[in-house]
């Protein structure tokens, strides 16, 4: 075996090198430290989406058509609530509340828009400043102000829009109204940068408004900008990870020094990924959340591998150089395998549509390479020069035994498997074939999910939470996503399209394209008469021909068929509008070579029939048109979660199993030792999408990833099962071989699977829910491999057996078949 000089060499430095290798590891982690400082974070949606041709069109849209940062970049959510937001009471409330947020010179409000505005302003038409429509409302009567309501009603569709479903028109009344507050950027800020910038400036803007609000006839509510629960989530999760980790190392060792050696190299390993997240650059995002758990699960699991090997050896009598010589000649391969289809499992998510996603894969694979290094090297030359010190000082040894034995209750239980292997292998997996098949068939129809409430957290958050420090506590109740769901129960929900239109609008058939597109929309979109509901150029032009009796005459001098729509001399028509209506650049360039065009859409409708609609439109146009708008951007990303789910499994299973004949090749030279290793994935795939049926959890975008994780971490678990089995297999009979594999390697895999699954299963503390379900499902899928390791691998391997070297298995086969077990019981002894 050429690699075999290779594993000799590492094998012979970590023994007789030892302490030196523990100080290169430590010197290197030293090394690592230096990129925590340089880690960044990130979250919400848009992380997600940055790169979907719908959402690079909102970009250039907020490029062409946006405010300059003198103008408004941001804006916080009013609500109202009382038993009528439209008696003078409230009305007058919301307009002294205004009152005093404008005259709050910190939070640089630019406008204050509310149906109170439009009230006041219905009652009396000249008043223009806060204070005449404040006084407008107080001096009015409640049958006017009733009438005037009605008439906002009939005059103004953003008016009701504004209001509660349960508006009233006949009594005036509703139960609830929204507005906004626009705010003016500081010196120096964008819409996205600077200090302070973004949607988070003005700095504490919605505790500084809330401390301006009155309350005198009803609840005013403020909404800021989505809460980020990052870092409160890792500091939750963990702690909690480490501290269940620490329970099932003890169980699991069930020596203070192992425990020590422990949770040193997860320690370690956590330093290393982080250290590297800094110098890569990479934004610490939601999803990478899940990386320390899995790679914690992962060290976890090679380093009771690695000590349970070790103690096997050292329980037969062999010296501590001889002992670890032994364990790393092994266990290094099993680990190489391990980390090689592991590695490929998660750099399958480098193709995903979703940024994050890719960077989760990245970090990943870069993780476990770490985890190998540390678990694989550090582990066993610190675990080789404390047993040293313990020979030649008084350091007492708790516990020297392996982890299961074949007497042992879990020993029995772990040799199921081999029992149904001898008895009826074929029968068991053609049953597992067909459960399996069935499975598939009913996983097909699990569902795929993409929305905003991805990530978030839940409205409540639970009250153990609430006894965490002050530092990391996070508040009893979301009030953005509390208001955000009020909202969504209470309004109509209409939507809009965005139409992001690149060519010439100087061209005399420019606005007749707008207009012609618009006509005779699909039913998706709202109407007016025979035409969309549109605001564009257009509207701006009509909006000002019914006001200015010149400018109609110059629009109809240039309309050739007298739709209203002029056709031609259209600069002249825009100098003409912006010399009164000042910046047209809500809906046209600067260079006038793109416009905006906003339709507005049944909010009720399904997302997918809401973007058919919008790209038939789109084709309507002879110019370069992009849809684009919340429902068009969410619902391609929506298409994007499962082609990113089967590509990531189709890229997983075909390198994984690549991998595994290449290595079974080169290893030990039975390249179909490889198929059977995948046997077991298959199964775990198929329960894992089936179960998230059966509880009703789609794919998103947060657990997209989790069948190249399930493949990349379960494989974890046959790896070792087969690989141990090809070793015992060299000096052993197949039931022998077969048993002691199982009863050896399956205590290991047994500690493993808890601490894995507890370990990534506090994830469901995570303040994110569909962050949560992540981590449940993993643990899950790691359950899943590890069944299917201890109870379908063993009989694949004798179909395996049967199948390569009939002969050699013949004589186990008549002896189980006659019930003749014993001597086997006693050579696995």
């Amino acid at each position: 075996m050429e690699y075999q000089w290779l594993i000799d060499r590492v094998d012979s430095v970590i023994v007789n090198r030892s302490k030196t290798v523990v100080l290169g590891f430590l010197l290197v982690t030293v090394l690592f430290l230096g990129g925590l400082g340089s880690i960044t974070t990130e979250s919400g949606q848009e992380q997600f989406i940055e790169d979907l041709p719908s959402f690079q069109a909102v970009e250039d849209i907020n490029e062409d058509f946006s405010a300059t940062f003198t103008e408004v970049t941001t804006s916080t959510t009013l609500v109202q609530a009382s038993e009528n937001v439209l008696s003078k009471a409230a009305l007058t409330d919301m307009l002294k509340t205004r009152q005093r947020i404008v005259n709050t010179n910190s939070l640089r409000v630019d406008e204050v828009s509310t149906p109170a505005i439009t009230v006041a302003e219905t009652l009396a038409p000249s008043a223009t400043t806060p204070d005449a429509q404040l006084r407008a409302v107080e001096r009015a009567t409640p049958t006017q102000i009733d009438a005037a309501v009605r008439e906002a009603a009939v005059d103004d569709d953003g008016f009701t829009s504004s209001l509660s479903d349960d508006f009233n028109r006949e009594s005036a009344s509703a139960t609830s109204s929204r507005g906004s507050v626009s705010h003016l950027a500081g010196p120096g800020e964008g819409s996205g940068g600077g200090p302070g910038g973004g949607s988070e400036y003005p700095p504490n803007k919605v505790d500084r408004i809330k401390s301006v609000v009155t309350d005198d006839a009803s609840n005013i509510w403020v909404q800021g900008t989505p809460p980020s629960t990052t870092g409160t989530t890792t500091s939750v999760v963990l702690p909690a990870a480490l501290l269940l980790i620490i329970l099932f190392l003890a169980v699991a060792y069930r020596d203070p020094v192992d425990i020590a050696i422990g949770l040193l190299a997860i320690v370690m390993t956590l330093l290393w990924t982080f250290g590297f997240i800094g110098y890569a650059g990479i934004p610490f995002a939601v999803l990478l959340i899940a990386v320390p758990p899995i790679l914690i699960a992962i060290g976890i699991d090679f380093g009771i591998h690695s000590i349970n090997r070790y103690r096997e050896e050292r329980v037969t009598g062999l010296g501590i150089s001889e002992s670890m010589l032994r364990t790393t000649d092994q266990m290094s391969v099993a680990f190489a395998i391990v980390v090689g289809t592991s590695a490929i499992g998660f750099l399958a998510n480098v193709v995903s549509a979703f940024p994050p996603t890719q960077d989760f894969g990245i970090v990943a694979a870069v993780g476990i390479v770490f985890t190998f290094l540390i678990f694989g090297v550090f582990v066993p030359a610190l675990k080789v020069t404390v047993d040293r010190a313990r020979q030649r000082y008084p350091i007492p040894t708790f516990a020297t035994t392996p982890l299961g034995s074949e007497r042992s209750l879990l020993g029995q239980l772990l040799s199921v498997g081999v029992t149904v292997s001898k008895r009826g292998p074929l029968v068991f997996l053609v049953l597992i074939v067909v459960a399996t098949a069935a499975g598939g068939v009913y996983a097909t129809g699990v569902e795929t999910g993409f929305s905003s409430e991805d990530f978030q957290p839940a409205e409540e958050t639970p009250a153990y939470l609430q006894y965490l420090p002050e530092p990391i506590r996070p508040p009893a109740t979301f009030e953005y996503v509390r208001i955000n769901n009020y909202l969504d129960r209470n309004y109509q929900q209409d939507s809009q399209v965005l139409m992001y239109v690149e060519g010439s609008m100087t061209r005399d058939s420019a606005l007749e394209q707008i207009y012609r597109a618009s006509q005779s929309p699909p039913e998706t979109f709202r109407t007016e008469g025979r035409q969309a509901d549109t605001q564009s150029i257009i509207s701006v032009i009509e909006d000002r021909a019914e006001r200015d009796p010149e400018f109609r005459a110059l629009v109809d001098r240039n309309d050739r068929n007298n739709n209203g729509i002029p056709d031609s001399n259209l600069p002249r028509i825009y100098d003409a509008l912006s010399s009164e209506d000042g910046d047209l650049s809500t809906f046209l360039g600067e260079d006038r070579r793109s416009a905006q065009v906003i339709y507005t859409v049944d909010g009720e409708a399904k997302d997918d029939v809401v973007t058919a609609d919008a790209y038939a439109v789109a084709d309507r146009f002879r110019a370069t048109v992009q849809p684009t708008g919340s429902v068009v951007i969410f619902d391609e990303a929506l298409s994007l979660v499962l082609e990113s789910v089967i590509q990531s499994l189709i890229l997983t299973l075909a390198g994984a199993s690549g991998f595994l004949v290449v290595a079974y090749w080169v290893i030990e030279g039975r390249p179909s030792l490889g198929v059977v290793n995948v046997v077991p994935i298959f199964v775990t795939v198929v329960a894992l999408v089936a179960s998230m049926r059966a509880v009703g959890l789609a794919f998103n975008a947060i657990n997209g990833t989790i069948l190249a994780i399930a493949v990349g971490i379960g494989i974890d678990y046959a790896v070792h099962v087969v690989h141990r089995f090809a070793d015992e297999y060299h000096d052993r009979a197949l039931y022998p071989a077969l048993q002691r594999t199982v009863v050896g390697t399956g205590g290991a895999l047994t500690g493993s699977m808890l601490t894995t699954v507890f370990g990534i299963g506090v994830l469901v503390l995570a303040l994110n829910p569909a962050l949560g379900a992540f981590g449940i499902l993993i643990s899950l899928s790691v359950l899943y491999a590890f069944l299917s390791s201890i109870l379908v691998l063993p009989s694949t391997i004798v179909v395996w057996a049967r199948l390569t070297e009939p002969e050699g298995v013949q004589l186990p086969i008549i002896e189980a078949i006659s019930g003749s077990d014993t001597a086997e019981s006693t050579t696995a002894d």
